[in-house]
């Protein structure tokens, strides 16, 4: 979270603001959703992730490719944000830091995924845009 001095430079609601435009993202991508996930990044995103192997993927083709791979999942797929960290760096740029929780059915059973992601947001022509990810 922040400190009382730098909250009272900003506008009331923008932590809300940023953890709504990440919400919208992450269900963006278990709905498989290519068109809005793509208009929530920047076209330079920046990202490890367990698919990159520890080598840093640029520009969107590497997120396009699971999309087009991926199957439609079922209306029952629920992703949450626990415990969101949000670090302001001015006020067109944050940090958020979270557990990503996806809970799924699979055969009828309930199971519930985790990861860790850290996700920078940046201000781009008055649009929140994400420009780089980290997950592990």
């Amino acid at each position: 979270m922040t400190d009382q001095a730098s909250t009272e430079e900003f506008p009331p609601g923008r932590d809300q603001e940023i953890l709504a435009v990440n919400q919208s993202m992450l269900e963006s991508v278990v709905a498989g959703d290519w068109s809005t996930y793509a208009s929530h990044c920047s076209s330079d995103l920046s990202c490890f992730e367990a698919e990159t192997n520890g080598i840093l993927a640029e520009g969107l083709n590497f997120h396009r490719f699971y999309f087009e791979l991926a199957t439609p999942p079922t209306p029952t797929v629920q992703v949450t944000m626990a415990r969101p960290h949000l670090r302001w760096l001015s006020e067109d740029a944050v940090v958020l830091s979270y557990t990503r929780l996806t809970q799924a059915l699979n055969e009828g059973s309930a199971i519930t995924a985790s990861c860790c992601e850290t996700r920078i947001w940046q201000r781009q022509q008055g649009r929140w845009m994400q420009v780089h990810v980290h997950r592990s």
